[in-house]
Formats: structure tokens, sequence, C-alpha cells
């Protein structure tokens, strides 16, 4: 059903925002570190009206799914708890917002690590500044999304999902500070091309997995270091004295960090694979936030020639494995690991290249 038969009018704007894959730099967003993610075609739509009854009305076009706010209305769950942050949010900063009916449908896959949540969070700020003539610029609208996802998901998450979501495009590379949001453009190493296959694991961060433990682990190993966050550390054997898990949580972030900055200077297509090959490694032993599954696609892919390097990507625990492929090798790259991860006992998709969207 669409927007006038859900809510009995039209929609008065529209706007969209795209999910995103990481190439570099897993969980140091939070840790005020570097990041190099990169925007996927697969967007999350919203359209928007005014309500006439005093309520909002939110709707899931994926979910089939309707929810209702009044007037004090505590927190929604589920996929309504972000539109509701926003709008929070929005009001806390001095805005007045009439009751709305907002009618989301999203390309971007749920619980594959592709940052769906900050997709509809980007997209529903974007729609209400369309709608309310609000002066938000795309920075601004990135750091209220994540306020929407820390305040009210449940979710302590750094920066860089809602940054790439609100600033990153498919052609190239956001490589990001995330603790002065200083960014620059990169372009894709020669010769490459993406490709993200989902492992079949559905992944939720916000529902009582490791990744606010991981968050606190590494505020803890900072505090003991005595830096204000692991990303003033840049020496890995600095962390050493820690005891465990906090020097390995420690030691991943330092190294990843170190790779985001090595990739970000220019490096070649077989050196930007190495890296993420070792990113891979370093999630899965270190950080330990990859299953099984993951890492027999991610092995598979390392394996598959035409790729120069494969990890898994997100926050962890399940989601997509994104590779840096040869120019070209996508499709056949694609084909040869799906079938191998298959006769493994698995089932997996392609999401990147999308022949859907």
């Amino acid at each position: 059903m669409n927007f006038q038969q859900i809510f009995g009018t039209l929609p008065q704007t529209e706007a969209s925002a795209p999910g995103r894959v990481n190439l570099l730099g897993e969980h140091t967003d939070y840790n005020d570190g570097f990041v190099l993610p990169t925007a996927i075609p697969q967007q999350t739509t919203v359209q928007l009206g005014l309500s006439q009854d005093g309520q909002h009305h939110f709707y899931s076009v994926e979910l089939d799914e309707r929810v209702s706010i009044s007037e004090g209305t505590h927190t929604p769950s589920g996929f309504a708890s972000y539109i509701f942050g926003c709008i929070r949010l929005l009001e806390r900063e001095g805005y007045t917002l009439a009751p709305v009916n907002v009618y989301v449908s999203s390309a971007v896959p749920i619980g594959c690590g592709l940052s769906s949540s900050a997709a509809l969070e980007v997209a529903t700020l974007r729609g209400l500044r369309s709608l309310f003539s609000l002066p938000l610029g795309d920075v601004k609208i990135a750091q209220l999304g994540q306020q929407a996802e820390i305040q009210y998901a449940g979710l302590n998450c750094g920066i860089m999902d809602q940054m790439a979501a609100s600033l990153a495009d498919t052609h190239s590379l956001l490589f990001l500070d995330t603790r002065t949001l200083d960014r620059q453009v990169l372009p894709f190493p020669t010769g490459a091309e993406i490709l993200v296959i989902d492992s079949g694991v559905h992944h939720s961060l916000a529902a009582g997995s490791g990744y606010n433990q991981r968050r606190a682990d590494c505020e803890e190993a900072a505090r003991l270091l005595g830096v204000k966050a692991l990303r003033d550390i840049t020496d890995p054997q600095a962390v050493e004295s820690l005891p465990d898990p906090l020097r390995r949580r420690a030691r991943h972030v330092v190294t990843e960090d170190n790779r985001v900055l090595e990739a970000a200077a220019g490096v070649s297509a077989q050196r930007f694979g190495e890296l993420m090959n070792a990113s891979h490694t370093s999630q899965r032993d270190d950080y330990e936030v990859s299953v099984p599954e993951v890492d027999t696609l991610v092995a598979i892919l390392q394996e598959t020639p035409g790729v120069f390097g494969a990890r898994l990507t997100g926050g962890g625990f399940g989601g997509a494995c994104v590779a840096l492929v040869a120019a070209g090798y996508g499709e056949g790259v694609s084909l040869e690991a799906i079938a191998k991860y298959q006769q493994a006992g698995y089932r997996g998709r392609v999401l990147v290249p999308s022949h859907s969207v």
C-alpha cells in the first residue's frame, strides 16, 4: 500500500539516504579514530506529510507495521524508535514540529551490517528538514542521527554510519577523522571494485549483542593508558601492558587506525586487500566480533582468484562481508564464492553490485 492508502492523504515531501559499507576502520569511530566507508546503491526512502489528528503516525512497508505516537508517549520499539528519536531531538534543538505521517520504504538490507538504521535516521531528518524548512546542514543531520540511535534505540554507536549516510557516495571513499569530522573524498584503488555478500547470519547490535560491551572495554583501556581515546595511541606495543581482554580490544583499534591511515595515504589494490585481510584477522581474534559463518565466507573470498582482500564489515556478530576485487571480476567472484559457501552448508546472497537498484 502507498502513502495515500495508509494515511488518506498525499505526501508533501520525500527524502532518501543510502546504506554504507565500510572498507576499513571497524570499531574505530567510537574511539575517535579513522574510517573509510563508501555508500551502497540501496537507499531508504521516507515520504512525509502533516498529520491531521494531532498524532504522529509511522508506517514501514517492509515490516507492514504502523505505529501511532501521542503526546507523552514513551519511546516506541523497533523502526519507530529511530524516527521518534529524530523528532524528539529536533524539538530539543528548539524547533517546533507539527505531527507528521511518515511512510518508510527501504532497499537497504536489515541485519547485514550495512547501516539500515543510519539510512533511516538520515532520510527521516532530510525529510523533516524539507517539510519544515529547517536550517540543518549535512553534518548536523549526521550528528542528530547518531544521537537518535544512542538515546532512543539504545546503541552507543560512533558517528561513521550517519556521516556516511549523509555525505558519502557510491563512486568514492569517505576518509573521515571521527574526532574532528575532517574528511576527504578519495578514489577507490586503481583497477578495483567492491563486492558485498550477506553471510545469511542476521546481526542486531541494538538487541543485547556485545557491541556496547566492546565500547566499554575500549573506554576502560583508554583510561588505564591515560589517554582520552584509543585514537591517541599509535604504537601497538603501548597496549601490551593491559590485562586481557582489554589488551586485545585496544590492539585491534590501534592497528585498525594504522591500517586506515596507510590506505588513505594511497596504496595499490593489492596492498589495500592485504590491509583488509589483516583487519578481518584482527576483528576475529582480538576484537572477537566475527562468527564461524562469516569466517568461512571471508576465507572463501580470500582464496578466490581476482580477490585482493576480504573482511567482515559492520559491527560484527553476523552480517555481511566486503571484498576488494579486480575490476570486472565482481560477478564471477560472487558466483564462485556463493557456490562454495553453499557447499559448506550456508546460504548467502550478493548485495553489491546490486541488480535490483
